[in-house]
């Protein structure tokens, strides 16, 4: 009896050791196998990078009047709205590719506090797919709107990136294997099979840059270089080891 007493600790320490092993080769809490036992794994995350030329550009347009009522800055303020986006459609564009934004009217005050006019805004929105002419588009659209027009800012995009991002996500698999790879020789182990496979959002880096041209300054077209655009995938995958060779 006192020889049982003795050994049943000794088991208890064991298991809590392994465990504790099986955690930190996993990087995180130990995980039971269907058999009830701690998983010996391991869990790294793998970042696949890829490169494209971005075909489409969105445009921030916008109208700012002022008045010293409420509807006339209003009204000052949609036909200019509307002299823009007639000028956009008729270069080319549809109304599908426009999407109206921010419309806001505010009360412009003097020091003493009392309001002596209205600013009336009102923004839109420019989807454009022929990025070479999209330059004389945007000053074509700024001067239609006159001096009450602004061009706020411009972003490339690309609009079908389903096979850059299959790439990306190959890549980002074969870095995980890679560092998993390198992980198991240094243990003096083998890989197994995956365990689980988990993705984070991909990330694009794509150029943009902010414009605040007025309509005297629209004769020329504005230059456009749409440069490149950066995909990322990241992935997080788990292998389980293989059961070592006897």
């Amino acid at each position: 009896m006192r020889m049982s007493h003795i050994a049943l600790p000794v088991r208890v320490v064991l298991m809590t050791s392994l465990v504790s092993l099986t955690g930190l080769v996993c990087g995180s809490p130990a995980v039971a196998d269907p058999a009830g036992q701690p998983r010996e794994s391991v869990l790294v995350t793998g970042t696949g990078e890829v490169f494209g030329e971005p075909d489409t550009l969105s445009a921030s347009f916008a109208v700012e009047t002022r008045a010293a009522t409420v509807t006339e800055a209003l009204d000052g303020a949609s036909a200019a709205a509307i002299r823009m986006r007639d000028a956009l459609i008729k270069a080319g564009l549809t109304r599908a590719d426009l999407q109206t934004s921010n419309v806001a009217v505010g009360a412009t005050e003097n020091d003493d506090k009392k309001v002596v006019g209205y600013t009336a805004s009102q923004g839109l929105t420019a989807t454009i797919r022929d990025l070479p002419g999209a330059g004389a588009l945007l000053s074509t659209a700024v001067a239609a709107g006159g001096d009450a027009a602004r061009l706020t800012g411009v972003s490339f995009s690309i609009e079908d990136s389903a096979g850059l991002l299959a790439e990306a996500r190959k890549r980002a698999f074969a870095d995980a294997r890679d560092k998993a790879e390198l992980y198991a020789r240094q243990a003096g182990r083998s890989l197994g099979r995956v365990v689980r496979v988990s993705e984070d959002n991909a990330v694009y880096h794509g150029a943009s840059a902010n414009y605040s041209l007025a309509a005297d300054a629209a004769g020329a077209a504005v230059p456009i270089e749409p440069g490149r655009q950066q995909l990322t995938a990241t992935v997080t995958v788990e292998w389980s080891f293989a059961a070592p060779r006897l």
